[in-house]
């Protein structure tokens, strides 16, 4: 069986870049265990770009 963790990053609309590096999001969460499944970015606002992502981890829970 496994669990599941959903870190969403919001994204500067004016500069259309992430508000949080990821890449250090995705590096601690794997030195926790988990491991990356999807980056995942909902329908876009009404100005034609997601105002944030979803970045979904997996991890095996012990027997």
């Amino acid at each position: 069986m496994y669990t599941y963790e959903y870190v969403k990053v919001e994204v500067n609309r004016w500069k259309g870049k992430p508000k949080e590096d990821y890449k250090e999001i995705i590096d601690e969460y794997a030195n926790r265990g988990w491991k990356l499944i999807q980056i995942f970015a909902p329908a876009i606002s009404g100005y034609g770009s997601a105002d944030h992502f979803e970045i979904i981890f997996e991890k095996k829970l012990d027997d």
